[in-house]
């Protein structure tokens, strides 16, 4: 799979429409999260689509399982992910994911229904790092 460096330099190279497949693509390749994880206790709150976010670890890693009912959503959904995933919790507390998705520039270029949940994903996301720290 391509590091978050990788799949930026792709991004910035492409126009508006072939962003969107871009997202597409990364949502796909996101492993499938069985169902019974897609629970009213795993659903990100604030988000225009669906989104279930599922917390697993590995040893001393996190492992998130995540999924959307919305296709560019879970393309984001796997940006947010390539920023923390397989890390442990104290290294997720330090991974600014914010400034890794910021040149993405995901606000310009997506609607503000796509993006208004990214805030409450990262704050699941950290959340769940600090229980385990």
């Amino acid at each position: 799979m391509a590091s978050l460096d990788d799949i930026r330099e792709e991004y910035e190279f492409l126009e508006a429409d072939d962003r969107y497949r871009l997202l597409i693509d990364l949502g796909r390749e996101l492993p499938a999260m069985p169902d019974a994880l897609k629970t009213d206790a795993t659903l990100v709150r604030g988000c225009s689509a669906k989104v279930w976010v599922y917390p697993a670890v590995a040893g001393d890693r996190l492992d998130f399982h995540a999924d959307s009912n919305a296709a560019i959503t879970k393309g984001i959904i796997a940006l947010v992910l390539k920023s923390v995933q397989g890390k442990t919790p104290a290294e997720v507390l330090a991974t600014d994911i914010t400034a890794a998705l910021a040149p993405f520039d995901l606000g310009n270029q997506l609607s503000s229904n796509r993006t208004q949940g990214i805030p409450n994903m990262i704050a699941l996301i950290r959340e769940t790092a600090a229980r385990y720290a």
